[in-house]
């Protein structure tokens, strides 16, 4: 890892964080957080954490000592001072004398102790951090230490590799009793700079903010150090003697078999998204596929993302029974799913929907299931990221990671479904994807944005690709360049909306243009214009949409913007 740490941006974060009304050591421990969440091979979305011990005051007035920690679920990238809410350390320290703490008389400790009513909720780490004596403290969930404590010796290899520097601890779940047993380790070794929990991932501590990321920096360092010293992976592939289905072509045959009633869905749609880059092929196509898939993600922070186990199809081929395979299969995942939740069962009332997050497909790569297009990303970036830790852990011995029932703790932890479930109340359209023709336009960019504004997955269709790509970047869609005359095109068109999204349940064929000519003296060309346009055009997305819905089998919806002229045309129309 390169120490990122620039003592200018250092100073001028502390000048911006003042005029925000707060103090330089939020300003740099925010500033921190941001160099760690910027690398994703150390946090991925909303992982990780930082704090800050420092003045404040309270509703009186009064001067206090406050613990500044990063609220629940927010990205570390992004991190602003607003979110990194104040608590007084007065509340929260004699909650170490405590035999035990529930995880509800917990959350409403903390936020008790915040000093702003309105400020958001702290992280479920928060009390973690506060009962060690550092004043900085960073956290991350480093691919490298990742592999290197998710081993069956994982302990003595962190113990090599770090040397004196950290303490280890066993894996334990977010909390109270996981505060209380770093405090411990801490307190007995006093001049360490960190702690691993395996399983999870790395604290340091510092006297300054610059001393607590530098450490950071170094012990992952040292572990990417001590897993290149084992060697390049060995990572056999498998040849497969037909060619497989396309992408585009399965994934919605997916799509519609996670959302079919026969497996307890209710048409509740799910957007997906395909990777296929070189190490997510050498992986889904390696001879230790099975195994290694049926172990479980790097640590239990991801499984509200991932589910337990992702879903390992059959390799398919051209041609092949694409649907009654892909059926089987998920009806298969989702009664392992159930039997999971029942293994469990008296930790929870209900299950969640026993759907995949991450459909492995031999052949063709992966790809990332979620209720949005940002929950199917954050789904398929993670278990990329865990591909390389599971193949440098392999590299060391023998991948090894948190037990099912650890992961299902997490799975149905409240504070951790938290981070999923904020927000308003779900839009309408919401998991059902929209494709606009014409969408740069006027009344095009107009229909895309409201499909967007009531929840829906969109792809801006225009035959100006800047300018779809333009209107798409301001409503959160894809844009594509498209020239709805060209059959070719369309159908390349719908081809990367299923594997940007999975596939098509809305079509609004709204493309136009109204030529002029009497009929006496108007060109054949002009005339042929207008109808490869006006009518062929809208043959030809009707004609794939209709493909792509029926490969999903949930039904669909054909939309045909037309001319007021259609029934009240001009003289010359």
């Amino acid at each position: 890892m390169k120490n990122l740490y620039d003592e200018r941006a250092a100073k001028r974060a502390i000048k911006q964080s003042a005029k925000a009304g707060r103090g330089a050591d939020v300003a740099l421990s925010v500033y921190t957080s941001r160099l760690l969440g910027g690398d994703a091979r150390l946090v991925l979305h909303g992982g990780g954490n930082g704090s800050v011990k420092s003045a404040a005051r309270n509703a009186a007035g009064e001067k206090v000592e406050a613990i500044y920690t990063k609220a629940s679920g927010r990205d570390m990238r992004w991190l602003e001072a607003a979110d990194m809410p104040a608590l007084d350390l007065a509340d929260l320290r004699p909650l170490l004398g405590r035999a035990k703490l529930s995880d509800g008389h917990m959350m409403r400790a903390l936020r008790a102790a915040k000093l702003d009513p309105d400020a958001p909720d702290p992280s479920v780490e928060t009390l973690l951090h506060a009962f060690l004596p550092h004043k900085f403290i960073t956290h991350t969930h480093a691919d490298a230490v990742l592999a290197l404590t998710n081993q069956p010796n994982g302990g003595k290899l962190c113990s090599e590799a770090f040397g004196k520097e950290i303490v280890v601890a066993p894996y334990a779940m977010s909390g109270f009793n996981l505060a209380k047993q770093a405090e411990k380790l801490c307190r007995a070794n006093p001049k360490a700079h960190g702690i691993v929990i395996l399983k999870h991932g790395l604290f340091t501590f510092g006297d300054t903010a610059r001393e607590a990321y530098t450490r950071m920096v170094r012990l992952v360092s040292k572990a990417e150090k001590r897993i290149n010293q084992a060697g390049k992976p060995k990572a056999p592939t498998r040849k497969f003697k037909a060619p497989s289905i396309s992408a585009a072509e399965l994934a919605p045959i997916l799509r519609g078999a996670v959302a079919a009633p026969e497996h307890g869905g209710d048409f509740a749609r799910l957007i997906s998204e395909f990777r296929g880059g070189a190490a997510i092929r050498a992986f889904v196509d390696g001879e230790n596929l099975g195994r290694l898939a049926a172990k479980g993600p790097a640590t239990p922070d991801h499984v509200i993302w991932t589910k337990p186990k992702p879903l390992v199809l059959p390799f398919i081929g051209k041609g092949g029974a694409a649907k009654s395979k892909v059926d089987a299969a998920v009806g298969r995942y989702a009664q392992n799913y159930l039997a999971y939740v029942a293994r469990h069962q008296a930790r929870v009332r209900a299950p969640l929907d026993p759907f995949p997050r991450i459909i492995l497909a031999p052949g063709l790569g992966l790809f990332g299931l979620g209720d949005t297009p940002r929950a199917a990303a954050i789904a398929a970036d993670i278990f990329e990221a865990n591909i390389q830790i599971m193949a440098d852990a392999e590299r060391l011995g023998r991948y090894q990671p948190a037990g099912e029932a650890d992961l299902f703790d997490i799975e149905y932890w409240p504070p951790e479904q938290a981070k999923r479930l904020k927000g308003p109340a779900v839009p309408a359209l919401s998991g059902q994807v929209a494709l606009i023709t014409g969408g740069a336009s006027g009344i095009g960019a107009a229909i895309a944005s409201l499909f967007a504004a009531n929840g829906a997955a969109v792809a801006v269709l225009d035959k100006d690709s800047r300018a779809a790509s333009e209107v798409a970047e301001d409503i959160g869609a894809i844009g594509i360049g498209c020239d709805v005359t060209n059959g070719k095109d369309v159908a390349r068109a719908f081809d990367q909306i299923c594997r940007a999204y999975g596939g098509v349940d809305i079509a609004v064929s709204n493309a136009g243009a109204a030529w002029q000519g009497e009929i006496g003296t108007v060109s054949d060309t002009v005339l042929r214009n207008s109808f490869e346009l006006n009518f062929f055009a809208h043959q030809s997305v009707a004609q794939n949409a209709v493909r792509v819905m029926r490969a999903q089998g949930t039904g669909g919806c054909l939309l045909f913007n037309t001319s007021k002229q259609a029934v009240n045309p001009g003289a010359a129309f």
